[in-house]
């Protein structure tokens, strides 16, 4: 009899999860990126996207530490990142859905020279009070 052993790793090289399933204007979105990459990279990108809108998320967290950044992408240099592994964020909308609630995606990418080495996604939604 022969056996088929698989082995299968579930851990990424870089994974993004967000705590809210869906959140209303205004309200905080939190997610938190782990980095299991081994090669060289520069850079962590984190960039949202609301679904038919120009609208964006705003990061007011990063790691603990208040910041104002009012743009859809925000880049991490990996001398930010001291070591660390895992990227906690918070992110913030105004944006109001024209229907019951529009579609959110988070992107998390790492660069190393300039071009995107891995990458995953997470959704969410903003829905209307």
């Amino acid at each position: 009899m022969t056996h088929l052993v698989v082995c299968l790793s579930a851990q990424k090289e870089v994974s993004i999860s967000l705590a809210e399933s869906s959140i209303v204007a205004g309200n905080d979105l939190h997610g938190v990126v782990i980095i299991n990459y081994s090669g060289r990279f520069d850079s962590v990108v984190i960039n949202s996207q609301i679904e038919n809108s120009s609208d964006v998320f705003s990061y007011t967290n990063l790691n603990g530490k208040n910041i104002k950044h009012p743009y859809a992408r925000l880049s991490i240099f990996r001398s930010e990142l001291g070591g660390s592994t895992t990227i906690n964020f918070t992110a913030a909308t105004n944006h109001v859905p024209s229907g019951e609630y529009s579609n959110v995606k988070f992107r998390v990418s790492i660069i190393q020279e300039h071009k995107e080495v891995v990458s995953d996604i997470a959704y969410s939604k903003v829905i209307k009070a």
